[in-house]
């Protein structure tokens, strides 16, 4: 199919007024699975959020050596957005031990940082939604669909259905019914999506709706992941003056990208250049691009950044910091991306490259130290002591648990070093522990809505309860150990 841009104009607001729920954007506090409200998870993250405010007011939360630490991203580029509103949008109840649980299900759309728009169908049901959280285009193997089997399948309902396939009239008859409205589209999209990211059980509440839902659902083929809008690889390198360190590759789907060389005054003449040893300012999918640092260069480091315009591709996952619901990608306009490589060299002793990525197969964050230098690079990680040989890459992981936050640092002298945070967001949540539920006698949208009174599967959006959460995940961090520094242990460590 097309990949269908994003119209000036979206239908705002769904068919029932006032209905919020796991995938729309509201401003009350009241929610049913609001941190104040919640059963098992969110208590949990409550006792959580009491216990980090006292350790906070004593100093006692830290990660030593971090302040002159450069912190790595941890993801390999792409788009940036941030998410707005939920912009067309239906309704849909979720049953689950007899309970009927009233939701919003449609489309949000995001604002790409640097220009471009995303519309994205969540994909991480029983989570909230953050307001004007920060999103960053994301692998699957870093989301809650690593593992799962029915991702493709998702992939194929997001390529076969609105806003990809926007004429309506053609899509009403695949699902067998009269007509459908941008309305009932993103519903029945949505929900079956659902249906294979979370094995929820759900019905779209209009019945045109939920027939394709239906249709989707029964049709859904599967598909292979697909790749990323611009992404470099590897995400680090090292070696020593004097030499072309790399090469770094350019993966991307847009025509051509911008590579602007280092302009940092450490880099002292460090140039990006081809295999040829030409400078470059621009390049291609399939591009090596070298750091060229010069013989006489003092120990350091630099990092180059590429950008690109051009549309995301339908499936692409988009994962948050700040614990809002993972989202996947429906339609992007032409849309600014980015990626960023970086390069550290010296004259002597170890020199490792530094990288991190989430790994939700295996719980955790994969941490690759490539040595490129003439000694060992050896530290201590989660109590082990761990060396890389001269030449050699090696990758280790450390286990986290779910919704953990980690904040830690692989370091030189006086603090210095390469620092990695997050939150491990790896599962959607199942069972009633998670949900607070409304049972409705008759499962009508004229039931619920208002002001007064009614619960929902879960209140998105921000509000006074944010900071609960954001303080949770730092709490998570003490209770569960998760602050490891990582230091080299030679008498002259090199600088990374």
């Amino acid at each position: 199919m097309p990949n269908t841009a994003i119209g000036a104009s979206d239908s705002a607001g769904g068919t029932v007024p006032h209905v919020k729920g796991s995938c729309a954007k509201g401003n009350s506090v009241s929610s049913a699975f609001s941190v104040l409200s919640a059963r098992g998870r969110g208590a949990a993250r409550l006792a959580a959020a009491a216990l980090v405010w006292g350790l906070a007011a004593t100093g006692t939360v830290a990660a030593a050596g971090t302040a002159a630490a450069d912190e790595i991203p941890q993801n390999q580029g792409g788009a940036t957005a941030t998410i707005g509103d939920l912009k067309t949008y239906g309704s849909a109840v979720v049953h689950e031990n007899g309970e009927d649980s009233w939701v919003s299900a449609g489309l949000f759309e995001m604002t790409v940082e640097n220009g471009g728009m995303l519309q994205t169908y969540c994909i991480d049901l029983r989570n909230p939604t953050q307001r004007d959280a920060r999103y960053q285009e994301t692998s699957w193997s870093g989301t809650s669909l690593s593992g799962n089997k029915d991702a493709g399948r998702i992939r194929w309902i997001l390529e076969n259905s609105y806003p990809q396939v926007n004429d309506l009239a053609a899509l009403a008859q695949k699902a067998g019914v009269s007509s459908l409205t941008e309305q009932d589209a993103a519903a029945g999209t949505q929900v079956a999506i659902w249906r294979y990211s979370d094995s929820a059980d759900v019905d779209a509440a209009d019945p045109r709706a939920e027939k394709l839902a239906d249709y989707l659902q029964k049709n859904a083929q599967d598909l292979p992941e697909p790749a990323a809008s611009l992404t470099l690889s590897p995400a680090a390198v090292s070696g020593h003056p004097g030499e072309r360190l790399g090469p770094v590759t350019v993966h991307t789907n847009a025509g051509s990208v911008t590579v602007t060389p280092p302009t940092d005054i450490a880099a002292g003449g460090v140039k990006v250049v081809d295999a040829d040893g030409k400078p470059v300012t621009s390049a291609v999918d399939g591009s090596r691009l070298f750091f060229d640092v010069p013989k006489d260069s003092a120990d350091g480091s630099t990092s180059l950044a590429v950008q690109a315009s051009t549309t995301v591709p339908v499936g692409r996952a988009f994962t948050s910091e700040t614990r809002s619901q993972t989202q996947i990608l429906a339609g992007s306009s032409e849309s600014t991306v980015s990626a960023t490589a970086t390069a550290n060299w010296a004259v002597k002793g170890a020199i490792p490259a530094l990288s991190a990525q989430k790994d939700c197969a295996k719980s955790g964050v994969d941490i690759t130290a490539a040595n490129k230098g003439d000694e060992a690079f050896t530290f201590e990680l989660m109590g082990a002591e761990h060396t890389v040989a001269p030449g050699i890459s090696e990758t280790l992981t450390i286990p986290l648990q779910e919704d953990q936050a980690y904040d830690f640092t692989i370091g030189g002298p006086a603090g210095g070093g390469k620092r990695f945070k997050g939150v491990l967001d790896c599962r959607t949540q199942g069972g009633t522990s998670d949900i607070s539920t409304q049972t409705l006698s008759e499962p009508s949208p004229a039931s619920v809505g208002g002001s007064g009174g009614g619960t929902d599967l879960a209140e998105t959006g921000g509000s006074g309860v944010t900071p609960f959460i954001a303080g949770a995940a730092i709490a998570l961090v003490v209770i569960g150990g998760a602050v490891v520094v990582l230091v080299g242990r030679k008498q002259t460590p090199p600088q990374v």
